[in-house]
């Protein structure tokens, strides 16, 4: 299947200005004020990438998105902008949709698994400063050796107090944690509970394929994540986008430059991903964004201005449309002139002007062509999509929902008490063990090393009664030493001596001198057994 072209809008002179498919995974940028057409021509991407046979995921934090799912009506707006740019009349079209959402209210339930989101992403979810950090690393780690499957907030808080109650057992494997800090861990997760991010988690966990699927028609699926209630918990919006971002990064194979992606993932109200982000995050999203097109995805960032992205994400992003900006503070007027530069310079063009006094509906546009270029950025009518133009009803999204090919997996009632309880018998069970964190296979390698090594000590007696080079040399060392000390030592501080010398080379000497007075005596016993065995001789 050959390469498309996707029409995003048209100059004033009618020029077209589309979209390649083989350049769409090279990613993109929708930027502009509030209320400048960014949700329009968001929409007219995804009903074209459907179109196309790719599939798509888009955050909908205003709730417009939806309307991707039924088609278009006419209005006096749409019929004249399409006038204008000659598309003929208007044929109303609605894309495959499935609705998500985390609560499971407005769609399906959008959830994850504590253990499968991970630590990095986690951290920055509870807000956890780098000692907390590195203690939620060590006690995930932890459950993970011992193959225990963190479900949601209440099993992570459960396996934190038992780290608490044992935190001896972790001492050998992971280093010391400290207790006063899983307390306050303890107290960032209940204020996560308490503002609703708990809804994060929980079972049936997210399928990443139930994502990347076409219709029998051929037409991507559009999948519309309702973040409305999320947008009130910023940072659980974020990091929710970032971990399903991280895993397709995760799982799905390298593909190399096609003639289309697979998915194209929207990534709204970008700027929420980046505030105050530690450089470590930072480091991740540019990895994966730089790597991920390889794997046929291309993301794309919708927010207010260019500056709101870190220029190391923002020079991966190929494909810009730049809204219109308004320049009404020193600092309005240094996001036009970023947003300028980051242009292909047009010589028709003054580009930071432009910025300023786009109309509703229209853009700068710059893509890729076919060598991957930028090309000069050009002044855009953007075209309008041929969905609705507005929100479903509630009516309308319970039908679509009830119709969902997937709804069998996701709207099942599940007992989330039962994964709690298996936690809790699994970290029960770990007590009634040794105090030690190696694993069955180890531990029964090492008992089996123990063996064998008694069972040569047993197999293997002395071959005569006579004495060993080294114990002949203790003796003699021995004598010598004690010899001297007798020499030097004053009757009156023998004992005192004595003492201190039997603490000193037993120290040295791994206690094989402790007993000193004893290998004496058995040297003397000897002499004396000796002397009678001459005499006896003698006679």
């Amino acid at each position: 299947m050959a390469e498309s072209t996707l029409l995003i809008g048209k100059t004033v002179e009618g020029q077209d200005v589309a979209l390649r498919s083989s350049m769409a995974n090279r990613h993109g940028l929708i930027a502009g004020a509030t209320g400048t057409g960014k949700t329009v021509t968001l929409e007219r991407l995804a009903e074209l990438f459907s179109r196309d046979g790719v599939a798509v995921f888009a955050a909908d934090v205003k709730g417009d998105l939806s309307g991707l799912a039924q088609p278009g009506t006419s209005n006096t707006r749409v019929e004249s902008r399409r006038e204008l740019l000659k598309l003929g009349p208007l044929t109303p079209h609605a894309c495959p949709t499935i609705l998500w959402d985390v609560a499971g209210s407005t769609g399906h339930p959008l959830r994850t698994t504590v253990s499968e989101m991970g630590s990095l992403i986690l951290n920055r979810l509870l807000d956890l400063n780098d000692t907390q950090s590195a203690i939620l690393d060590v006690v995930l780690a932890f459950a993970a050796k011992k193959g225990i499957t963190i479900t949601d907030l209440t099993d992570l808080r459960s396996l934190l107090s038992w780290a608490q109650e044992n935190a001896a057992d972790f001492r050998e494997d992971f280093g010391a944690i400290s207790t006063s800090s899983i307390g306050a861990m303890l107290r960032q997760i209940l204020s996560l509970e308490q503002s609703g991010g708990d809804q994060l988690f929980s079972s049936p966990k997210f399928d990443l394929n139930h994502i990347l699927g076409k219709d029998l028609s051929g037409q991507g699926i559009i999948n519309i994540l309702d973040a409305r209630s999320l947008m009130d918990k910023p940072r659980s919006y974020s990091m929710l986008l970032l971990y399903i971002l991280s895993s397709l990064f995760e799982v799905l194979p390298e593909i190399g430059d096609q003639e289309r992606p697979k998915l194209v993932f929207f990534f709204d109200e970008a700027h929420l991903l980046f505030n105050d982000a530690p450089k470590v995050l930072i480091e991740t999203i540019e990895r994966v964004v730089r790597l991920i097109r390889s794997k046929g995805v291309g993301v794309y960032f919708v927010t207010q201005s260019p500056q709101d992205i870190p220029d190391t994400v923002l020079g991966q992003l190929g494909n810009r449309v730049q809204h219109a900006l308004r320049a009404f503070t020193p600092t309005d007027q240094k996001a036009v002139k970023t947003a300028a530069a980051t242009f292909r310079p047009n010589p028709k063009l003054d580009t930071e002007r432009v910025i300023t006094e786009l109309a509703v509906g229209e853009a700068l546009v710059s893509v890729l062509d076919q060598e991957g270029r930028p090309t000069p950025v050009e002044r855009t009518m953007i075209a309008p999509p041929e969905c609705r133009i507005g929100p479903l009803t509630d009516a309308e999204r319970s039908e679509i929902r009830s119709r969902s090919p997937i709804k069998q997996y996701y709207d099942v009632p599940h007992d989330v008490g039962d994964t709690h309880r298996i936690v809790l018998s699994r970290l029960e069970s770990l007590l009634h063990k040794a105090p030690s964190i190696e694993d069955e296979e180890t531990a029964s390698r090492r008992a089996e090393q123990d063996e064998r090594s008694s069972a040569r000590q047993a197999s293997a007696p002395r071959a005569s009664n006579r004495q060993s080079v080294g114990e002949a040399f203790i003796k003699s060392f021995t004598r010598v030493i004690a010899g001297e000390l007798a020499r030097q030592a004053t009757r009156a501080t023998r004992n005192t001596l004595g003492s201190a010398a039997k603490g000193l080379f037993g120290a040295i000497l791994g206690g094989a001198l402790s007993s000193k007075n004893n290998l004496l005596d058995e040297d003397q016993g000897e002499i004396k057994t000796s002397s009678r065995k001459k005499r006896s001789n003698s006679r």
